[in-house]
């Protein structure tokens, strides 16, 4: 039987399974229709999809020791008898089957971990929504694949003609070779052990440095964010196996015209939605703590033709500036703040990145367990919050004519981080996910809506500087 062994971070996140903070991703995607589409249009779809029979790695691969999750030789093997029915879904909302029905049902289905005995994953074709639409919900242990790859199959599965009508769908398209890489299956000789433990000894080298630099700038006051300083919040507390989902969706050109009139990056624009949303969704619980945020920011360290398949992600830490009331100071913060971080991953080899990111990260164990024990009252934190921004496709995609509307990435809320954001591009758009406990954040929706409420103050703060600058150059 062929077995692939998992990565670090893939046991990571199997080690962090449990019945609240299960480590499952989702995305969701709304379609509309094309317009000639016959009454039994779902119908004929839903059958189509149970009725495949080709299941490709990884999608036919389950656990060799689904029973000890934290097993050291848990390892993936192939699934000889991959039940498709299983793991192909139907749902309809009721009536009027609006946003808000959907991301109930969402919440719902985000609530239940997958079934470990089988390929960690479900695939679930939503009807009833207004309109004719309909919906597929998507989910997938994160041990398996990452957000990265799951957007590549994505991509890979969705036409971008909707006159194909024949593609098939992610699990049954193979997973192209990786560029000049054996597979995971194939024994490294002795020479290539030695060269890979002389690179990883060599990358401590500068994650050392990196980690003095930070106790440095930190002295100094400067702007590279550190561990453990965040403060107390009810976003790191025990949560429970529940969630609330809530979605929101912007132009990607109005966005990155604000990034372009700030001077600093798509992902600085995206941090300051969450900081301003954040900070008005707390001053209405009377929960804002009177110092800043702390923003945990997942990296892709991958190359450019990388196609995937288990995780290899970074991570730096960033002020979300929720101490400063004035939106344009807030944002020239939180620049500052993702600029001095990502400076300190500047020149590491990957080897290095990951090794300094899970530096960065090993306080997260600690603060897991301050909120399982209750210590995180006393204690401060590491983070307060994940924000991700995933890349996705450019172009309209189509799924048997029908047009996909938008991409909502269904993300991991954990004990000591009871929310979790994370963003992917689609064809101009941004689709916003906010995914978090039930019981820990309550009204999620109104966050989603504060994010609006930050994007109109920060075009309304920026805007007039671009035509009061306009103006002075005419003058001159």
């Amino acid at each position: 039987m062929t077995r692939r062994k998992l990565g670090a971070l893939d046991t990571l996140f199997l080690q962090l399974e449990s019945r609240e903070t299960m480590m499952h991703v989702a995305g969701l995607l709304p379609f509309t229709p094309p317009p000639d589409a016959p009454p039994d249009f779902l119908l004929k779809l839903g059958l189509e999809l149970r009725e495949a029979r080709q299941v490709c790695s990884p999608w036919n691969l389950k656990l060799s020791s689904p029973e000890l999750l934290q097993n050291p030789l848990q390892s993936w093997v192939e699934d000889p008898g991959l039940d498709v029915d299983y793991h192909v879904r139907r749902s309809a909302l009721p009536t009027p089957g609006d946003e808000r029905e959907l991301g109930v049902l969402i919440s719902r289905l985000h609530s239940h971990p997958v079934d470990f005995h089988r390929p960690p994953w479900e695939f679930h074709l939503i009807e009833g929504l207004e309109g004719g639409r309909f919906a597929m919900y998507v989910k997938v242990h994160h041990a398996l694949v990452d957000g990265f790859t799951a957007v590549r199959m994505l991509a890979r599965s969705l036409a971008t003609d909707p006159g194909d009508l024949h593609k098939p769908l992610f699990f049954s398209i193979p997973q192209p070779p990786r560029v000049g890489r054996e597979p995971d299956e194939t024994p490294a000789d002795f020479t290539t052990m030695l060269r890979t433990l002389r690179a990883e000894v060599g990358s401590f080298k500068n994650v050392g440095s990196a980690l003095l630099d930070l106790g440095r700038s930190e002295r100094r006051g400067k702007h590279l964010t550190s561990p453990l300083q965040a403060p107390r919040c009810i976003l790191n507390s025990r949560i429970g196996r529940n969630r609330r989902f809530a979605t929101q969706q912007y132009e990607l050109a109005r966005l990155k015209e604000l990034a372009s009139l700030a001077g600093g990056t798509l992902n600085d624009i995206i941090v300051a939605l969450c900081a301003g949303g954040l900070r008005r969704f707390l001053l209405e619980l009377g929960a804002l703590p009177e110092k800043p945020l702390i923003a945990f920011l997942p990296v892709n360290l991958r190359p450019k033709d990388d196609p995937g398949g288990g995780n290899a992600v970074g991570a730096i830490l960033a002020s979300m500036a929720t101490d400063i009331e004035d939106p344009r100071r807030r944002l020239e913060t939180i620049m500052a703040s993702t600029q001095r971080a990502k400076e300190q991953l500047h020149g590491m080899s990957q080897v290095a990145m990951l090794a300094y990111s899970a530096l960065l990260m090993a306080p997260f164990g600690l603060q897991t367990l301050q909120a399982r024990t209750g210590l995180a009252k006393r204690l401060p934190m590491n983070f307060n919050v994940c924000i991700s921004n995933v890349p996705g496709p450019q172009e309209p995609l189509y799924f048997r004519g029908a047009r996909l509307d938008a991409t909502y990435p269904v993300s991991i809320p954990t004990h000591g981080m009871a929310l979790n954001i994370t963003c992917q591009s689609y064809a101009g758009t941004l689709g916003f996910g906010f995914v978090g406990c039930r019981d820990s954040v309550p009204h999620l929706q109104k966050l989603a809506v504060h994010t609006g409420e930050a994007l109109l103050e920060l075009e309304k703060t920026l805007r007039p500087a671009r035509r009061a600058s306009k103006r002075t150059r005419r003058n001159a």
